[in-house]
């Protein structure tokens, strides 16, 4: 194994771990607006490691801006349907949570 793969590894395990605690965030908060700020956090960073993780192991440059590029689209797609989410929940008289 090269310390490519290594580094390769350790990436694509910490976007793991993101991606799981933005699961855990989804099923634990209290309200739409903490679960959805938690997934979308934790699930960007999520990627954005595996992104990495993967560009490690590509020979090719076009791959990596390819990878990035889907990368970026998910960051929009993401902020995007995080705020239709929190303004539809705001319309319906969903009040956030407080203690």
């Amino acid at each position: 194994m090269t310390p490519s793969d290594f580094i390769s590894a350790a990436l694509l395990i910490a976007g793991g771990i993101f991606f799981l605690a933005g699961t855990l965030g989804l099923l634990r908060f209290p309200d739409v607006y903490t679960r959805i700020h938690a997934l979308t956090k934790a699930d960007n960073v999520g990627l954005g490691l595996v992104i990495m993780g993967l560009a490690v192991q590509v020979e090719i440059w076009a791959t990596v801006g390819k990878l990035l590029l889907i990368w970026a689209l998910v960051l929009l797609a993401g902020a995007s349907v995080a705020h239709l989410i929190a303004a539809r929940a705001l319309q319906r008289g969903i009040q956030p949570w407080k203690r």
